[in-house]
């Protein structure tokens, strides 16, 4: 009678059942490539839902012989179970078997709280009675299996998985299988990482009550039951390390939706490409190594704390820091301490950066030196560490060592880099930088670096670091000249100026950085050798107002910008992205493109909550395309398809959201084939290692070597490579963007173009080239021995003398070929 009194109490307060069908779980924020590949997720619990379907029968069987055998049978609820607790209850005043079924486990998970009372009881026990009216035993059991929390932030068999073995719920083993099944009963203080014996312990009981339950062989349960414990702990398995990238989502979506993106499962798709973001890392990560070598080794004082002198004996109880220190009456004496786990303790605390591998010293010879790692040894010989010169300064390195002890001590905490010839001794570089790479046709963000390692320091150069980009910014104040009225053959004297200037304490007198002055020169001629003397004079002439009202289109901030003659010099400071943005007019045809990372953002349902709409560049648009171009892009082709959509109305469909022009066809084409000649004539030669005609681009370096860039791109892909110190200092006096930033550009983009055919930028009409004095700019006469060929607008084809400065004779030991690295000042 006082059962169904407080059924009727309760009855009217319990929830609907049907409404477990909806549940929302609680899923991280997950971040992927625009491939679909995972690069990161965000939230204090792991879960990855799965389907029953998708379950292995074999956990099923260990779940139910661990938590409920009856289940299949039970209508919710396990009458003889509940009895049996009670009477222990009454008994002893303790709960010791349990008396709750998956279904009533799942009432509680799902709805209750867990407060041990009998009215929270026997509320369970009628909503479990609800439950099983409501769903199939399939869905309770699905419902359960990504509820349960599993330790290590792991809710949910797949996610537990994951975090114990790295593997998907469908791979692993039986034991594997039964150690999880294990887990509801004491996630944290019995799980196979706090607590492997325990944990041993509850897993052999579950395959024990397999066997008894006839759901193993007694071989299957002999082997089960023997295998070792194999579960470590298991990060985040990302599939793309974009770290920078992923947090400017995760800020993005916390602007957009509150705390709610850690729990609410959310799924966003970028605009990186996972193959050119892995070449990114690698590029700019090898790039900083090498300049980091190049520059000495700066000795790490940092030593493992030693321990007692002692005497171990070799038996598999100890293990071992190498057979090489065995003695022939199998012992040896350490001075340090003595087991692996206190080893690899100590190099837990120095995560992977990047390519480089936390490391201990274990023993040092003359030949090389044994290392502990990842709970393995490795033998290092002299070769990979030989070009450990002594840092002294910048710009000055000692002697090279003749063996492994003039570098390496026992105990020393080391970093080593793998490459094809095996793991080198390498150090964290001091040097920082970043990559930017954008596809110019709509601003998509391809590939991102915001330094060496965010394990170190999550500082995101690629947005957050104004630099001043030094000659890398000259390529807008060219294209302002070239809108202007100036042209590539422009004739203008590269020849000592003054500046006198009441808010400069000194007068200001640029150079170029060679300290030599070359006379008349071309403006082709100066933008591929870098000329500053011939910048600062075309500014000049044109006054800087009208350049910046030229170059603030192109994506630069109007006020980040220099309102007098220093910004013909790049001393205005930008970010490598916006930087890149600039360029990527350059690559598209003269058009302002966005740069954006979110493509799209999907709710835990798959509806889209938002979808990116880019500006994109299309001349075509706007202009009868060139049926003869046959080198127009997908994006371009699809563009060129909408405008020829036919409909009833025979209207045509335009793309809505074109990016605006900043530069028209002729100024872009004259640009373009100005910066082509900086990569086959000029500071950007390097670039011709990757074998292609189809690229351009411009070096940067500033004042006392304390900014190395180089911009590059063609007509796919856009990429900014800045390299630097976080405070400003020189990187040395041989450090340029042509042998600083540029080889990393190169190895970023070897990989980024693979397969991608060569794309020449087409010449616009009103566009002609003639023959011209390559000394005077003039039209060439008939014959002559020093013509060149140059392009002209057609209105603007020389055919009278052009102005120049005064007369100057230029430095009798300069020459065409010699090659000016740029200078800011």
């Amino acid at each position: 009678m006082v059962s169904f009194g407080i059924y009727l109490y309760l009855a009217p307060t319990l929830p609907d059942a049907e409404q477990l069908r909806q549940i929302d779980l609680q899923t991280p924020l997950r971040v992927y490539s625009e491939d679909g590949r995972l690069i990161s997720e965000f939230g204090e619990k792991r879960r990855t839902p799965i389907r029953f379907d998708q379950v292995p029968p074999e956990f099923i069987d260990a779940l139910l012989a661990s938590e409920d055998d009856g289940f299949f049978e039970h209508g919710g609820v396990d009458f003889k179970g509940l009895t049996r607790a009670v009477i222990e209850l009454i008994r002893t005043g303790r709960k010791k078997s349990g008396g709750s079924t998956i279904t009533m486990q799942v009432a509680k998970n799902y709805y209750l709280s867990s407060e041990k009372t009998f009215t929270r009881k026997f509320t369970e026990i009628l909503l479990a009675l609800k439950i099983e009216k409501a769903l199939t035993k399939e869905e309770i059991l699905e419902l359960y299996i990504n509820k349960i929390y599993l330790g290590k932030r792991a809710y949910g068999i797949e996610a537990a998985a994951q975090v114990y073995y790295g593997k998907s719920i469908n791979e692993l083993t039986l034991p594997q299988l039964a150690m999880i099944a294990g887990l509801p009963q004491a996630p944290s203080a019995a799980n196979p990482i706090n607590n492997p014996e325990r944990a041993k312990s509850r897993r052999n009981y579950v395959l024990a009550r397999m066997r008894t339950l006839d759901k193993i062989s007694q071989e299957q349960f002999t082997l089960a039951a023997s295998a070792p414990i194999t579960a470590r702990y298991h990060g985040l398995i990302s599939e793309v390390s974009a770290p920078y990238a992923a947090e400017m989502v995760r800020l993005d979506m916390l602007q957009r939706f509150g705390r709610d993106i850690y729990t609410a499962g959310y799924k966003v798709t970028t605009s990186i490409n996972a193959s050119r973001q892995l070449a990114a890392n690698e590029a700019l990560q090898r790039g900083l190594l090498k300049y980091d070598r190049d520059h000495g080794w700066r000795v790490n004082t940092e030593n493992l704390e030693l321990a007692e002198p002692v005497s171990l004996t070799v038996s598999e109880e100890q293990p071992l820091l190498t057979e090489w220190f065995q003695q022939a009456d199998n012992t040896f004496d350490l001075d340090w301490p003595a087991t692996l786990e206190q080893w690899q303790t100590r190099l837990n605390r120095n995560p992977d950066n990047g390519l480089l591998t936390a490391a201990i010293v274990t023993q040092v010879n003359e030949a090389g030196a044994w290392v502990l790692m990842q709970q393995h040894e490795h033998w290092i010989p002299f070769s990979q560490m030989i070009w450990a010169k002594p840092y002294i300064t910048v710009d000055v390195i000692g002697k090279a060592p003749s063996s492994a002890k003039e570098i390496l001590q026992q105990g020393q905490v080391i970093w080593l880099e793998q490459t094809e010839q095996g793991f080198r001794l390498a150090q964290r570089p001091e040097a920082e930088g970043s990559l930017v790479s954008l596809r110019p046709e709509d601003g998509a963000i391809q590939a991102l670096v915001g330094g060496f390692s965010a394990a170190s320091n999550e500082f995101n150069r690629a947005i957050q670091a104004d630099r001043q980009p030094g000659s890398a910014f000259k390529p807008f104040v060219y294209s302002a000249a070239l809108a202007n009225g100036f042209t590539p053959a422009s004739i203008i004297n590269d020849a000592p100026v003054v500046f006198e200037d009441a808010s400069l304490e000194n007068t200001w007198r640029p150079q170029n950085h060679s300290g030599k002055f070359y006379g008349p020169t071309r403006l082709r001629e100066a933008l591929y050798k870098s000329q500053n003397l011939v910048s600062i004079r075309i500014l000049k002439q044109m006054g800087p107002r009208k350049a910046i009202n030229y170059i603030t289109p192109f994506g630069f901030p109007e006020e980040k910008l220099n309102k007098d003659l220093s910004l013909a010099l790049g001393a205005s400071a930008v970010t490598p992205m916006e930087l890149a943005t600039g360029y990527a007019a350059l690559a598209n045809g003269g058009f302002a493109v966005e740069p954006y990372l979110i493509s799209s953002i999907e709710d835990n349902q798959g509806n889209i909550l938002y979808q990116a709409d880019p500006k994109v560049a299309c001349r075509e648009c706007n202009n009868e395309a060139d049926s003869n171009d046959e080198t127009i892009s997908e994006l371009e082709k699809q563009l060129q398809a909408s405008l020829t959509l036919n409909l009833d109305t025979s209207e045509t469909i335009q793309p809505t959201n074109l990016a605006p022009e900043v530069m028209d066809a002729q100024t872009h084409f004259l640009m373009v084939s100005m910066l082509q000649d900086v990569v086959r004539r000029g500071t950007g030669k390097r670039a011709l290692a990757l074998k292609r005609n189809d690229l351009a681009g411009k070096t940067g370096t500033t004042n006392d070597q304390k900014d190395a860039w180089f911009s590059g791109f063609n007509r796919d892909l856009v990429t900014t490579v800045w390299v630097g110190f976080d405070q400003p200092r020189t990187l040395g006096k041989w450090a340029y963007g042509s042998n600083t930033a540029l080889p990393i550009w190169v190895d970023y983009m070897k990989v980024a173009l693979d397969g991608v055919e060569q794309r020449p930028f087409q010449q616009p009409e009103g566009i002609v080239s003639v023959r011209i004095d390559a000394e005077t700019g003039l039209l060439a006469t008939p014959g002559q021995d020093n013509a060149i060929f140059e392009y002209f607008r057609e209105q603007n084809i020389p055919e009278q003398p052009v102005k120049t400065s005064p007369a100057f004779s230029p430095d009798e030991s300069s020459s065409d070929e010699e090659l000016t690295p740029e200078q800011l000042f």
